[in-house]
């Protein structure tokens, strides 16, 4: 915990926060003149849609016909460049919002929004005035993490058992409930509090998708210009790649991916999701 306040202390330092002004996309979204119209593209067509991908071509059209939509009504041109110039102005080094790529044996590029132009545009969204504010199923959310943490950490077989013959009595006490016919059931209110925040937590793992994807491009470019610069022998290019690999695998971020994968790939999970 300590550890982490000092991350955010350094975080918040005033210098870090002028180079991130300068450096970072997501702030060269939010400070940009053109940010109503670059948010609301790119929320339209990639975020709301839940897409990772669009062919240039196609998303040319819909720019253009986005920026026909804006200047209907109107005597001059709000954004009187062509789509393809602001697609390629909003995916290079110094805009950093959209990401071009050629996917495996496409002549075609694509593009998908970059994680930090997400991040300012998720920004944006938690800006409106929100008629219904949900508040139970986060609380519940909290509670359960905290006894999973409590529960999963605990090293006493005695007090592990006693948990679970607790759990084993409610559920028993349930069983007997729901064979009399006394089923609880949730409200409206709760059925749309669950679904706004699986929604929403959906979303927020299509963003950490990207961040997680753009940290492992920069390995794999990180890895490709330490081959190029090496001048030693192949045995200890070999050697410092694996290394490196482990030291991935092994950090905080390798492990949450590899569980995460595990349970997404396990067989429970899978009939589960069948169900649904």
């Amino acid at each position: 915990m300590a550890q982490q306040k000092t991350e955010f202390s350094e975080h918040m330092s005033f210098e870090f926060l002028e180079l991130l002004r300068k450096k970072n996309p997501a702030w060269r979204l939010l400070t940009s003149s053109q940010a109503p119209f670059v948010a609301s593209f790119l929320y339209r067509e990639f975020i709301a849609e839940n897409k990772r991908q669009i062919a240039e071509q196609e998303l040319i059209s819909r720019l253009e016909g986005f920026i026909e939509l804006l200047n209907q009504g109107r005597d001059d041109s709000l954004f009187p460049r062509l789509g393809r110039e602001y697609l390629d102005d909003w995916a290079n080094d110094e805009h950093g919002w959209l990401r071009k790529f050629y996917p495996p044996g496409q002549d075609e590029p694509y593009f998908d929004v970059t994680s930090l132009a997400q991040k300012a545009i998720e920004w944006l969204l938690s800006l409106r005035q929100q008629v219904f504010i949900g508040t139970e199923s986060r609380l519940i959310t909290v509670f359960e993490l905290l006894n999973q943490i409590v529960e999963r950490s605990e090293t006493d077989p005695k007090l592990r058992l006693a948990e679970l013959e607790r759990r084993k009595a409610e559920i028993e006490q349930e069983i007997i409930r729901v064979r009399k016919g006394q089923v609880e059931l949730l409200d409206e209110t709760q059925i749309k509090e669950r679904f706004w925040q699986a929604l929403t937590t959906a979303r927020e793992i299509l963003a950490d998708f990207r961040a997680v994807e753009q940290n492992f491009r920069e390995l794999d470019r990180g890895m490709r210009e330490r081959v190029a610069t090496w001048e030693q022998g192949k045995g200890e290019l070999l050697e410092s790649i694996f290394a490196k690999q482990d030291g991935i695998a092994q950090s905080e971020q390798g492990k949450s991916f590899a569980a995460f994968w595990k349970f997404l790939m396990s067989s429970s999970y899978q009939d589960a999701g069948n169900l649904t």
